[in-house]
């Protein structure tokens, strides 16, 4: 129906700080999916995996990951979107790009670094919420870690209908991961997407996947395994627009502001 979003969840194995490798395995995946989606979504440092050594695999806006992004929306006709390292002068910073067919570009910088994982220390704290614009749907991106803090995610006004999380989730929170994509959902009577990987990086973390994507009451229209693998589900405007005119639970939510 139109102004539905035909969304693919893509979960790869990711290979360790080898971004042509991971480049060309998305590449095979995506051209399989043959222009039948809407918005591709990738994982949290999807052409590297979850590194702490940005001075190793970081890139300027517009260089190769950047430009192979813009190829991908392009060729597919289907906006793409995940995060990678950039390099702005001095700062490094966990971005999320999200690249429009006609190789418009948008992006945001991850709030919450992972300080028990040494981020912070490493990379630059993003301070800007951004709102995508994308076929008449309005989409929030969010990295990872954000999922924890609810409150710079909150739906002011319903001022988005996604909220989306490029994630590198270890399996062993897998718990929590499956609770606060549910909890995001309810709260912000919105759609939430969250992508995340598989396999073992090289700190011996595990990813066992899990992506998701939950409706507006909590539940899931489509949930990954543990393997690589590629999920698909149509987001319907009309049902978020319904569901949120039949029961407004956004008219008696709090006014505040996020310094």
């Amino acid at each position: 129906m139109e102004n539905d979003l035909r969304v693919a969840v893509i979960q790869p194995d990711t290979y360790w700080e080898n971004p042509e490798a991971n480049r060309s395995e998305l590449e095979e995946i995506i051209s399989s999916l043959a222009s039948t989606v809407d918005l591709i979504t990738l994982p949290e440092m999807f052409s590297t995996g979850f590194s702490t050594n940005p001075e190793k695999i970081a890139e300027p806006m517009n260089f190769t990951t950047h430009k192979w992004m813009k190829q991908m929306a392009t060729r597919y006709n289907a906006a793409i979107c995940g995060s990678l390292v950039i390099k702005e002068g001095q700062n490094f910073f966990n971005r999320l790009l999200f690249v429009k067919p006609d190789g418009e570009t948008s992006f945001y910088d991850k709030r919450h670094l992972f300080a028990y994982g040494g981020e912070d220390a490493l990379y630059t704290k993003g301070i800007k919420k951004v709102i995508i614009n994308y076929k008449d749907w309005k989409i929030c991106p969010l990295i990872c870690y954000d999922l924890r803090f609810p409150v710079f995610a909150r739906n002011n006004k319903l001022e988005y209908d996604i909220l989306l999380y490029s994630a590198n989730w270890p399996a062993k929170r897998e718990n929590v991961w499956e609770t606060l994509l549910k909890a995001r959902a309810i709260e912000n009577q919105s759609y939430v997407i969250g992508i995340n990987r598989v396999g073992v990086d090289a700190n011996k973390l595990e990813y066992n996947g899990h992506s998701a994507i939950i409706d507006p009451k909590g539940y899931e229209l489509k949930k990954l395994g543990n393997k690589n693998e590629v999920g698909i589900t149509t987001l319907s405007k009309k049902g978020l627009t319904d569901f949120r005119e039949s029961f407004p639970a956004h008219l008696d939510s709090d006014d505040f502001e996020v310094l």
